[in-house]
């Protein structure tokens, strides 16, 4: 998908530690107390840490092990990355009450365009007041915003700021701005911020004033972009991009089961039946998620973007199948849910396929369908469609042998 619009001007939204700040939001006295978010894989080391657990010398990285001899009061708490997107979701549906024109950079982190915001709101302070009151309450008090002519500007406002207040960057001041920050703030490794303290360069400053030929001669075409940065030769804009509608499929277990053998027979059985969807036909698939209900309110989920966009079910089951693999559910699955979140464009024969005469057919098809299938719900008001599929054909067990997929026509 192509972007919508693009704004100079951005405004950056920040939530740091975004998912420890989705559970403490749902745990009441949760803030109270030092807590760490254990990693979304299996390898049981901490994801995100609290301010007090950092205070006790708790860190990001460290075993379950480690962390509890440093601090036996810490409180570990299991992901649940299907809330924490979940809510991200619905933070970008908000500012998008704003500005039309948002772009999502990682979980809690997100780009509003502000160009000819000013004549609605006013002055870049109101935008950002205007921003402030679409974010949640919950979110208001640790919410970071940023306001200036790029993302990158926008960003080290953003950081710069405390929380729950802004710090705007006027027009014109750009580089008096950048010279004082660290360059920490830049997007670098560990051993490019290790070397670059190594020549005593510590303020964007004092990188900005070394030539931009000496530095990419040091670090190649990473140093010329960070040179530029820091420079504020580069104002990149927010890009808006065309949400594509969701392709979802879903299956429900009559029991949880946890065999990564059936697991991968239901996802193959999934992917079939998203790329039969009407609204596929003359577009291949970008990206791909998969989610997983457990057994105890948790949930599992895996996001994949695929290298080349395709139509292939195999080709869109690998890189699942070996996420399953190497990162399996911590539990036992009661549902598993499939979503096509993002297409490209189709060769010529697809699109010359989908306006055949038999892809007409299957269209008035789907439509009494769906016209059958919301008459029943409307009158039973309750989903109560279920299409039966074989997942386990050598199981004695029926329950086992079948399962039950959301029948959506």
């Amino acid at each position: 998908m192509s972007p919508s619009s693009t704004s100079s001007l951005a405004a950056c939204v920040w939530i740091p530690l975004f998912p420890l700040r989705c559970e403490e939001a749902r745990q009441a006295g949760l803030a109270a107390y030092p807590t760490a978010l254990l990693a979304p894989d299996t390898t049981r080391k901490l994801w995100q840490v609290s301010s007090l657990a950092r205070h006790a010398g708790v860190k990001p990285g460290m075993t379950v092990s480690q962390a509890i001899g440093l601090c036996s009061s810490l409180r570990l708490i299991e992901p649940d990355p299907v809330h924490y997107d979940e809510r991200f979701a619905a933070l970008l549906l908000a500012l998008n009450e704003v500005s039309p024109v948002v772009e999502s950079a990682e979980l809690g982190l997100a780009y509003v365009g502000t160009d000819g915001l000013e004549g609605i709101f006013g002055e870049p302070q109101k935008i950002i007041d205007a921003i402030h009151q679409t974010v949640g309450p919950s979110d208001r008090p640790t919410v970071r915003r940023g306001f200036g002519l790029g993302k990158f500007i926008a960003w080290v406002a953003a950081s710069r700021a405390k929380p729950g207040e802004a710090v705007i960057v006027p027009a014109g001041t750009e580089w008096k701005f950048l010279a004082s920050q660290p360059i920490s703030v830049l997007p670098l490794d560990t051993d490019t911020h290790r070397r670059l303290r190594q020549l005593g360069i510590r303020s964007l400053g004092a990188l900005a004033a070394l030539p931009e030929e000496a530095i990419t001669a040091q670090f190649g075409a990473m140093g010329r972009r960070l040179w530029r940065l820091a420079a504020g030769r580069i104002a990149e804009p927010v890009e808006g991009r065309i949400a594509p509608e969701p392709i979802v499929a879903a299956l429900t277990f009559f029991t949880p089961v946890g065999e990564r053998e059936l697991l991968a027979h239901a996802l193959d059985q999934l992917i079939r039946r998203a790329l039969k969807h009407p609204r596929r036909i003359g577009w291949r698939v970008h990206a791909v998620r998969l989610r997983a209900d457990l057994e105890g309110s948790s949930s599992w989920l895996a996001a994949i973007l695929l290298k080349d966009p395709t139509a292939d079910a195999g080709r869109i089951a690998a890189p699942l199948k070996t996420r399953l693999e190497q990162s399996p559910p911590t539990g036992a699955v009661e549902r598993l849910v499939l979503e096509f979140t993002a297409f490209a464009p189709g060769t010529s024969e697809l699109q010359l396929f989908a306006r055949d005469a038999q892809a007409a057919a299957r269209a008035g098809q789907q439509r009494a369908l769906q016209s059958a299938a919301r008459e029943i719900r409307m009158r039973v008001k309750r989903a109560t469609l279920y299409h039966v599929i074989e997942v386990q054909p050598w199981s004695r067990l029926p329950e086992r042998r079948y399962a039950l997929i959301d029948y959506e026509p």
